[in-house]
């Protein structure tokens, strides 16, 4: 069985984008593509796709859609102090792990 990797974001964690094109733009993480390091966030990174007219769409045309973007170019905004910040691991008492924003110690789930 393959191992999962583990990153520093999950799906539906608000996120800012540090490097690119969109620099400095924020969104919520709607998908984790893990065999391609990337992530699709909401409203970021959009591109026009040409679409024929077909079984899944009667109508075709120029869609707009979110185009994944790099998990190394995104960076976790914390709910507390809202700034992006980078993610700490520890084991609580009760042996669950959790996640940490590095800047004010706040626990992220």
């Amino acid at each position: 069985m393959a191992q999962r990797k583990k990153y520093h974001i999950r799906r539906d964690d608000t996120v800012m984008v540090i490097a690119g094109k969109e620099k400095g733009k924020t969104g919520k993480i709607l998908k984790i593509l893990p065999k391609k390091d990337r992530a699709v966030v909401e409203k970021v990174n959009f591109i026009k796709r040409h679409m024929r007219p077909g079984h899944h769409s009667r109508q075709g045309g120029i869609v707009e859609k979110e185009n994944p973007i790099q998990i190394s170019n995104l960076m976790l905004v914390c709910g507390k102090c809202t700034d992006p910040t980078r993610v700490g691991r520890k084991v609580l008492e009760d042996g669950k792990r959790v996640r940490y924003c590095k800047k004010c110690g706040e626990i992220l789930e």
